[in-house]
């Protein structure tokens, strides 16, 4: 899933496609094979793999929303708290300890690691980290990441190395939440100029940097020098094929020539051999049927329900999936630590669905199901049209790339129903930023499902604040009538969450496991 699925406005879409074509001519000499035979060096041997998309975004971290470069900034910047990709748990990386929340719980002081540098060799200093949590915050640059942080008044370098946050109001999930906000030079990012240098040539604190990337072959990132935090290199290099095919993805590893492939085709997951292992993990990454909640008879939940209710998910999943996915029993999948099931669970009830439509007036329902070219999303289109056939419902299919979904159709006045993938638990796995994301965020709410404006969206909104300001019981007890709420409207509700399958050479790669999110991961990681 491109990160285009979660949340790529078209004016970004816009620019990036003009960025990218400024990178694939900048890095034309990154070739499609990599040198895994090279012997140990300063950082060891070169890992290479093959992630499942390409690259569809730039790669400032401020707007970053592709899989592929979320995936590299993980490698290349760092922000003052990082989550461990793998266990998702909070661990210091500019900052030389986590965060603790002064007297008031509105003040947050952070005091930078000693001795970090960018990869450039210029010190990383407490202007820099006020420059990136404030570009961030201006609505100027209508920044992605700054929806994950309304909760910040402001930001003040004390000294070069201690930084000072005041907040609106007490947030308690600050240590990890600030992870959304990777440090960056202000010296390169200070205007429009630089930053669109930057974009496609980023100079990060990380332990690794971009070496070359390209839109088609891929990225090659190459060990930061200066880098002294607790996550080093031990590799020398890493090579990031990047491709859509599962025949090509699956052949790499089979083959030899990645250590590990992402996305391991569903059908092909026991075809795995030669001592490979899989790695299998229940994770967030959903598909959600969402609906133009301004238009006929879609405005109306029983219409948005029914369409839920006439699903045999569990016939879905073993189908499309060959069985490798949960069906939602919430917003929330289950391996989430803040998962609660909702009042409202959608199980196979055809007869339900079609009570519903009645009782909403609704004959002869006929709409164009509009889908992402996703690989599962495309295998569940044909079977979730012939469960809406069987209670009445006429859908036709019109399947395109995600730059094409969410830049033309999905805005465009004749849109009405989307079925496509999410994942937005790349940038952190809180109940808190994941429902901000689909149902605070404007240009979901305004732009894509159309729910903003209701009462019940105005509510829900309100709910997912006030939990914010809460923590403990009373916390999980708000976010509790959140996605209950949620899951009674349905303006954007998942099918099913679907799992991460991962493969890996665990002879020529150690210390390496798979992430429960999109992306490969080699912090740690080296060569057999």
């Amino acid at each position: 899933m491109t990160m285009d699925d979660k949340g790529l406005s078209r004016r970004n879409l816009l620019r990036y496609a003009g960025l990218l074509g400024a990178a694939t001519t900048i890095t034309a000499g990154l070739g499609a094979c990599g040198d895994g035979g090279d012997s140990a060096g300063p950082g060891g041997k070169t890992i290479e793999a093959t992630l499942a998309f390409t690259l569809s975004s730039g790669f400032d971290p401020m707007n970053a929303s592709s899989a592929v470069a979320t995936t590299v900034n993980q490698h290349v910047f760092e922000a003052l708290v990082d989550l461990d990709p793998i266990t998702r748990e909070p661990y210091p990386a500019l900052a030389s300890a986590l965060p603790a929340a002064g007297a008031d719980e509105l003040t947050w002081t952070v005091t930078l690691r000693e001795g970090a540098k960018f990869s450039d060799g210029t010190p990383v200093t407490a202007d820099d980290v006020v420059w990136s949590f404030q570009r961030a915050l201006d609505p100027a640059n209508k920044a992605l990441m700054a929806g994950f942080i309304t909760f910040v008044d402001t930001v003040t370098a004390k000294d070069p190395k201690t930084v000072e946050f005041r907040l609106k109001t007490p947030f308690s999930l600050f240590p990890q939440r600030i992870a959304v906000i990777k440090i960056v030079p202000k010296a390169k990012t200070g205007d429009a100029a630089a930053a669109k240098a930057f974009d496609t040539a980023p100079i990060g604190s990380g332990p690794f940097t971009v070496v070359s990337a390209n839109a088609t072959a891929g990225v090659v990132m190459g060990v930061n020098s200066h880098y002294n935090g607790p996550r080093p290199a031990k590799a020398k290099k890493v090579t990031l094929r990047t491709t859509p095919d599962n025949t090509a993805r699956l052949n790499d590893l089979q083959g030899g020539s990645s250590q590990a492939i992402e996305a391991v085709p569903y059908l092909d997951v026991t075809a795995v051999s030669g001592g490979k292992t899989v790695d299998e993990k229940q994770a967030f990454n959903q598909l959600f049927l969402m609906f133009n909640c301004t238009a006929a008879p879609f405005d109306d939940k029983r219409v948005r329900q029914a369409l839920h209710y006439a699903i045999d998910t569990d016939k879905l999943i073993t189908t499309a999936l060959q069985g490798h996915a949960t069906a939602a029993t919430s917003y929330l999948d289950e391996g989430n630590s803040g998962y609660q099931k909702a009042a409202t669970v959608y199980g196979y009830d055809p007869d339900k669905a079609k009570a519903l439509l009645a009782e909403a007036g609704v004959t002869n329902l006929s709409f164009e199901l509009v889908t992402t070219d996703t690989a599962f999303v495309k295998d569940s289109a044909p079977v979730i049209i012939d469960a809406w056939k069987a209670i009445g419902v006429t859908a036709t299919l019109n399947t395109n790339p995600s730059s094409a979904v969410y830049g033309t159709i999905v805005p465009g006045d004749g849109f009405r129903v989307l079925a496509a993938s999410g994942d937005p638990t790349v940038f952190g796995p809180d109940t808190d930023l994941l429902l901000r994301w689909f149902y605070t965020n404007e240009t979901w709410t305004r732009s894509r499902h159309r729910w903003a404006g209701t009462p019940q969206a105005s509510k829900c909104a309100q709910i997912i604040d006030d939990a914010a300001k809460s923590s403990g019981s009373a916390q999980s007890a708000l976010w509790k009538q959140a996605l209950d709420l949620i899951a009674d409207e349905a303006p954007l509700y998942p099918v099913f969450h679907a799992k991460m399958i991962t493969a890996f050479d665990p002879a020529k790669l150690k210390d390496f496991a798979g992430a429960a999110t999109t992306g490969l991961y080699f912090l740690g990681a080296s060569r057999g």
